[in-house]
């Protein structure tokens, strides 16, 4: 084998211990999310990390209890599923230590019928499916009522539950369902309010669907979400910057037609 040859081989020898290197040294953030929009917006900020030397894995669920405990259990580095109300009340009532990193989007929570074409056509005593998580049940119960359709007592607020509610003058009756399940209910019940995640994943366009739209002032921003103290872990704010970028804003409004607003 010749100088040449010899040098050649040394060189590639060189490249393939530098690449193997580079892999080696790239760092996991591993993030769990739910489908649409949260693992859609995580798809997009892939190739901005990996340039930083990290490599983005989305851990896909489909519920909102499991991101939060695999969080505290230190299965996920962060989570990107929830509002602020929903993160504050859930990490409170099983004594989690978790903290919101950066506000990214809100989904505008919605009132979706298979059966009536407005609110005026829904009749007296319709059977109305809500979330019946703490948070999301009072927002869609404080959302009814700024429509017009029910009266919750004074100070009720976030917490509200159909118990709260003091006027109610079509006698509406509600049934209470976890979040996930709400599209799948639309056959059964007058009308459903249902989380804009799991509208959009279910195929409905919030804007040309619902009967009524929470407007996009909405307090409810999905936030990018770590243990609490490693907000400022350098994986993390290089996501939270990337997730707050003009191409991720410019990819939401492009493609979720306004049943998803940038809160940046």
């Amino acid at each position: 084998m010749n100088r040449r040859t010899l040098a050649a081989l040394a060189a590639s020898l060189i490249v393939a211990l530098g690449a193997a290197s580079s892999l080696s040294a790239q760092q996991v953030l591993k993030v769990g999310a739910t489908a649409v929009p949260h693992a859609e917006i995580l798809e997009q900020v892939k190739d901005e990390l990996a340039a930083k030397g990290i490599k983005l894995e989305i851990v896909e669920l489909s519920d909102y209890v499991t991101p939060n405990l695999a969080l505290a259990d230190r299965q996920l580095d962060a989570n990107f599923f929830q509002h602020r109300p929903y993160l504050e009340s859930f990490a409170s009532e099983r004594k989690l230590s978790l903290e919101s990193v950066v506000a990214v989007h809100v989904e505008p929570l919605g009132l979706y019928s298979r059966k009536y074409k407005s609110l005026e056509a829904l009749p007296a005593k319709a059977l109305i499916a809500l979330p019946n998580d703490p948070t999301n049940e009072g927002r869609a119960l404080v959302f009814l009522q700024s429509k017009g359709l029910i009266k919750l007592r004074e100070g009720a607020g976030l917490k509200a539950t159909p118990k709260d509610i003091a006027e109610n003058p079509r006698g509406f009756k509600f049934k209470e369902l976890e979040a996930a399940q709400l599209p799948r209910t639309l056959k059964d019940v007058a009308a459903s309010i249902i989380n804009g995640n799991f509208a959009l994943q279910a195929g409905l366009n919030p804007v040309r669907d619902s009967l009524a739209l929470e407007g996009g002032e909405s307090p409810y921003a999905n936030v990018l979400v770590a243990r609490s103290g490693e907000a400022k872990d350098p994986r993390i704010l290089a996501l939270a910057q990337a997730l707050t970028s003009q191409k991720v804003k410019d990819f939401i409004l492009k493609t979720y037609g306004g049943g998803v607003v940038p809160a940046f």
